[in-house]
């Protein structure tokens, strides 16, 4: 089939390379209708890897998905041919100790699409378990249903953070994940969140998803006096560390009331510093995010119901012909661009 292949670091091709993965009789079949390009598929096309996950043989990307079922396994009740769906990409083994837990998002042996060595769905089609396959709401398109992977990370950090109606939260990083981040804190009921970035094109967009979201360029504004003035001098409830940058991450501590809590979901590229004795004079909650776990039935329904809009974030669109361009577009991106996206069908 078709797919979109990273043969190695810097190389990616259009061609034919089959998984030849057989549906099993809770499987589903889906065809592939619109993929979210991600941060991770990014930096293995110009790193060839992240961390430990080193791509040493080609490998199809892309694991932000929508589609629609083709086929169903023989013990499949309730999904069927025709429904349109979102999958969760990562595969946990149902026997590990994370899994039976409930954590199964820390499971070391998940299987997670475009992840070495396992491969993506920028394809025709795929097999996967109907458990971690979601049926849309005939009111949410596939390009909305694709952006449920990204989303189930801002939900999974605020289920972490524990909010209560009428908090006001930070999100430091108005990249896509700081962005969906935003949308959860409010669906939970934040009456305000204050969005920080250093380019002023990505904090329009922020001010487009909510009148309640408060934007600050910090290299123009301080973002003290903000929190101070929008918060009568006590600090922040939550602050949801989205950008990854070590003095960003240093300063949370300063950031969030006595008694508040710090959410570390973007991931620092080396050791930060962070002053535990601030945390402990605040008695600060400090919580930390990988992925996420049981929210895509919430965020879809909140999709269905109108309660979350995400089309503002969908900023550019190409067709699977021209995934190689949407890749190196993705590289370098115009200020403005949040989440590109390439669609395989309608």
């Amino acid at each position: 089939m078709r797919s979109l292949v990273l043969e190695r670091k810097d190389e990616l091709r259009i061609r034919d390379l089959d998984p030849k993965e057989v549906l099993g009789p809770s499987d589903v079949r889906i065809a592939i209708k619109t993929v979210g390009v991600c941060g991770s598929d990014v930096h293995y096309y110009t790193h060839g890897a992240i961390g430990p996950f080193v791509v040493r043989e080609p490998m199809i990307l892309g694991h932000e998905a929508a589609g629609i079922i083709e086929e169903v396994g023989s013990a499949v009740q309730n999904l069927k041919v025709g429904d349109r769906v979102c999958m969760e990409p990562g595969i946990p083994d149902p026997q590990s100790r994370a899994s039976r837990l409930g954590l199964y998002n820390l499971d070391p042996a998940v299987r997670f699409w475009a992840t070495p060595p396992v491969h993506g769905v920028l394809r025709p089609s795929v097999v996967h378990p109907a458990a971690f396959t979601f049926k849309l709401p005939d009111n949410v398109s596939y390009a909305a249903g694709a952006m449920v992977e990204p989303l189930a990370v801002g939900f999974h950090a605020v289920s972490k953070a524990r909010l209560t109606p009428g908090a006001i939260a930070l999100v430091t990083g108005a990249g896509p994940i700081g962005m969906v981040t935003a949308i959860a804190a409010l669906s939970a009921g934040c009456a305000k969140v204050i969005v920080t970035d250093v380019v002023d094109e990505k904090l329009a967009v922020a001010r487009k998803l909510s009148s309640a979201i408060v934007t600050v360029n910090v290299r123009s504004q301080d973002l003290q006096s903000v929190i101070a003035r929008e918060t009568d001098a006590w600090g922040v409830d939550v602050v949801f560390e989205c950008s990854g940058a070590v003095d960003v991450v240093a300063d949370t501590v300063h950031h969030a009331c006595p008694g508040g809590a710090i959410i570390f979901v973007g991931m620092p590229v080396k050791p930060v510093l962070f002053d535990v004795v601030i945390a402990q004079t605040k008695e600060l909650r400090v919580e930390h995010v990988f992925r996420y776990a049981h929210v895509y039935p919430r965020i879809i329904a909140l999709l269905g119901s109108n309660q979350i809009n995400v089309d503002a974030l969908i900023t550019d669109t190409y067709a699977f012909e021209d995934s190689i361009a949407a890749f190196d577009y993705a590289v370098r991106p115009k200020p403005s661009s949040v989440k590109i996206q390439i669609q395989l069908g309608t």
